[in-house]
């Protein structure tokens, strides 16, 4: 019985190190020698190319830029020139960026036509309102010199056309005034002559400033008040005959008070023609119309 018995077998597994006959080594010799044939075909290649070439590698690499220059041989790789396995050169296909000279120049030449076109109708328009205003200048003064009571004041209003729009301006002489002295309280006559000027104004649809000035001659009579406060109150009183006469108050830009610092007569500050008051029709910038280009 003892015959019958199954053999035990023991398998014993012998570990052999690799040691200086492992593999390991042919890989990292693989990487080595594939590297050095990189390496020298790169020299090759520098070496073998012109400079134009050279720039066009750069440039196909480059992340940022292109070329787009096909005419000098650098638009694409070695300059539309590919080598062959012997070295020698073979005909190849370059493809070419295509450019968008044409297109930013017709933009510009469309911007360029269509200012010139904004200028032309800014111009024009400029025009109609130099000659519009010296239309309702005319008109003023013919009012005025109408006005059996008026037509003594004449030489007191002040009309010219500057830069700004149309300025009227109403000045004091000697031995007649617009406001009473010290005060913001209109004489009569002044009230009616602004009432006059405002038939003219109401019918043009020009934004309108109002400033008041003084002369040099510091303003006394009260405390805490200066010619700053009473040309600003000459001038709200002037607004306020406006208003009441029919000048839409949305048209009023500004009123302001500028004391004795622009006279009339810079070179004679306490003259009385230097206490006046400033209306100025607006020059509007000129509005293009919807269908325009």
């Amino acid at each position: 019985m003892a015959d019958d018995a199954r053999p035990i077998i023991i398998k014993r597994i012998k570990k052999v190190s690799g040691g200086a006959h492992g593999g390991a080594w042919k890989v990292a010799y693989a990487d080595f020698v594939t590297a050095m044939m990189a390496f020298f075909l790169l020299l090759w290649l520098l070496n073998s190319t012109s400079k134009e070439q050279k720039e066009g590698l750069s440039e196909y690499f480059s992340p940022t830029t292109a070329s787009t220059n096909s005419s000098s041989g650098s638009g694409g790789i070695l300059g539309g020139v590919s080598l062959n396995t012997d070295g020698a050169q073979a005909s190849a296909v370059t493809v070419s960026i295509p450019t968008t000279t044409t297109e930013i120049n017709s933009e510009d030449d469309e911007d360029s036509e269509k200012k010139s076109e904004e200028k032309k109708y800014a111009e024009q328009v400029a025009k109609k309102e130099q000659a519009y205003f010296e239309k309702m200048s005319d008109s003023l003064k013919v009012a005025i010199q109408q006005n059996p009571e008026l037509a003594q004041l004449k030489d007191q209003v002040l009309i010219d056309i500057t830069e700004e729009g149309m300025r009227i301006q109403l000045v004091d002489k000697d031995n007649r005034a617009m406001f009473r002295p010290a005060s913001a309280d209109l004489y009569q006559y002044a009230e009616k002559l602004i009432r006059k000027i405002s038939t003219i104004v109401v019918k043009m649809p020009n934004r309108i400033s109002i400033t008041g000035h003084t002369d040099a001659k510091p303003f006394t009579s009260r405390a805490n008040y200066s010619n700053w406060e009473l040309s600003s109150d000459r001038a709200n009183a002037t607004r306020r005959v406006l208003s009441s006469s029919g000048v839409s108050a949305n048209r009023i830009a500004e009123v302001l008070g500028k004391a004795s610092t622009e006279p009339l007569l810079p070179d004679r500050p306490m003259r009385a023609e230097n206490r006046r008051i400033t209306i100025l029709l607006l020059r509007e910038s000129p509005t293009l119309p919807p269908d325009f280009m």
